[in-house]
């Protein structure tokens, strides 16, 4: 295969690992929270746990990977306007998404320990941080797509 058609396919597949893991985790803790039930929250976060270091991780990874790889076999500049912007906002994603790594096993944590029963308020207020932290992470892997796909000419 061709090495900018394989680099390019595992970034777009990585990218929408990262990026689906992350919108439907979210969407599971948040719909676990809802319940107020240490124990399905505990399963739940359990679960998000996982999925952050079987495909979040990894495609975390692979993303800055292949994107350097695709700069490289494109023979664009790395100091482009659109990719100076592209590495600041995954590196906000990132900032972002270290903490709620480690909110999320607290969550998880905290929930084993009450269950079977309500939420403690420990808990509900680790999960406020975690749902803070996550709207940024998600608005910079939007606008890391839109660079993507647009590339505009920049500064």
């Amino acid at each position: 295969m061709d090495p900018y058609l394989l680099a390019k396919w595992l970034h777009v597949l990585s990218s929408t690992v990262l990026f689906g893991t992350g919108i439907g985790t979210a969407f599971a803790m948040v719909w676990a929270m809802r319940s107020n039930r240490a124990e399905v929250v505990a399963h739940v976060a359990a679960g998000v746990v996982v999925a952050d270091w079987l495909f979040t991780l990894p495609s975390g990874v692979v993303q800055p990977l292949t994107g350097l790889w695709l700069v490289r076999e494109t023979g664009r500049g790395w100091n482009e306007g659109w990719l100076l912007l592209t590495y600041a906002a995954y590196l906000l994603a990132l900032t972002c998404w270290l903490p709620v790594v480690a909110l999320q096993y607290r969550i998880r944590d905290l929930a084993r320990a009450a269950a079977p029963g309500p939420l403690p308020a420990a808990a509900v207020r680790a999960f406020r941080l975690w749902f803070v932290l996550g709207w940024p992470a998600f608005a910079a892997l939007v606008g890391v797509f839109w660079l993507m796909i647009v590339k505009p000419d920049l500064f």
